[in-house]
């Protein structure tokens, strides 16, 4: 890219340090300027980047600014996302894409109309450890796909967090927090879902934040704390997952691919680097695989760089606002089956995205 894209970042919380570790590796990035809610925040860590701190309403009318890493709370990735395109300003967002279906279907239609791109995260997705285990798949290392099953658990983010109470609201919750890392994975492995079927619940655990200056303090949950659901891919590959904040201990693997020769081990998803491990009948036993694809050496970053280097040429972005609002209606349906007690069918759909070559790097690929 000849000039970098130029960006401004709204939000400065806890993920905001893995962009910002990130960013000045990227060829074609160029950190502008940041802004937060909290102003002094904003100002703290505009010195620490050596850039400009701004006001929300400044950064958006910045014209220096091509696009803009909305790392606001889910509640407000919307919101925040509709004004930058109003700005006339790219978009690419933390996960979820959106509180729901209809609201996030509101910022693609915007970005649509203006000509603009969004993304959203995961783009862990890119890394080598998911990229391998796909090229083992499409390469029928283990016959063909039958099924896969995914797991993620924790007692909560509370033990860890120091202000962890938006996890406990809409938008929040072990699906809607975790889930985009593992079901972007499944999409990525198997295509769109068709139908989801689940059950949902809640614990009565009293709850409250276990450090910082909050400590102590109770929690009010609103959202499901534990999610088991059925994934119906198009493809005709089935997919359990399991999210919960309500367990303490578990030997689970994350992911795990069936074949009719073989498993695929994945490694975590909310990694770019774990190693990924197969078993296949001609050789029984775990063997970690060669990295046969992704970006290597990279983290939270990779999918604005992707972004901005196929807006210089043309092509999709990997991690593009489609497949975060598939990912979205996933959850939302999996909500509602588990609630209502029925199969959903689903009305979106995502092409799997272009697998990332060996070797290849996001601002130059």
């Amino acid at each position: 890219m000849t000039t970098p894209m130029r960006i401004g970042v709204i939000g400065v919380g806890k993920i905001a340090e893995q962009y910002f570790a990130q960013i000045p590796k990227l060829s074609n990035l160029e950190l502008v300027a940041v802004a937060d809610v909290n102003a002094e925040r904003a100002d703290a860590v505009a010195i620490e980047q050596n850039v400009e701190a701004l006001s929300v309403d400044d950064l958006l009318a910045d014209d220096r600014i091509d696009a803009v890493l909305n790392l606001t709370i889910p509640a407000a990735h919307v919101e925040v996302g509709l004004r930058a395109i109003a700005a006339g300003k790219h978009v690419f967002a933390e996960k979820p894409l959106g509180l729901n279906v209809a609201e996030a279907a509101e910022l693609l239609r915007a970005a649509d109309a203006a000509g603009l791109r969004v993304g959203s995260a995961p783009d862990t997705v890119l890394g080598t450890g998911v990229q391998t285990a796909r090229n083992l798949l499409d390469a029928g290392t283990i016959g063909a796909p039958v099924g896969a099953s995914a797991h993620w658990s924790s007692p909560g983010h509370e033990s860890w967090h120091p202000s962890p109470q938006f996890y406990y609201q809409p938008g929040g919750g072990p699906l809607f927090d975790m889930g985009p890392y593992y079901l972007t994975t499944l999409v990525t492995m198997f295509g769109p879902v068709v139908s989801v079927a689940g059950s949902v619940s809640t614990s009565d655990r009293r709850r409250s934040i276990g450090s910082g200056p909050l400590q102590g303090t109770p929690l009010d949950v609103a959202i499901d704390t534990h999610i088991s659901a059925i994934l119906f891919h198009e493809s005709g590959v089935s997919s359990t997952v399991t999210m919960s904040f309500d367990i303490w201990q578990t030997r689970a693997p994350m992911i795990e691919i069936y074949g009719t020769a073989g498993t695929i081990s994945v490694g975590d998803p909310n990694g770019f680097d774990d190693a990924t491990e197969v078993w296949t009948q001609d050789a029984p036993e775990w063997r970690v695989a060669p990295v046969s694809g992704g970006y290597a050496d990279t983290g939270r970053g990779a999918g604005l760089a992707d972004m901005a280097r196929a807006i210089e040429t043309g092509r999709p972005h990997r991690a593009s606002g489609a497949l975060a609002f598939h990912v979205l209606e996933i959850m939302e349906a999996v909500l509602s089956a588990g609630r209502e007690r029925r199969v959903v069918e689903l009305t979106s759909t995502a092409e799997r995205p272009e697998s990332v070559p060996a070797g290849s790097s996001p601002d130059r690929w």
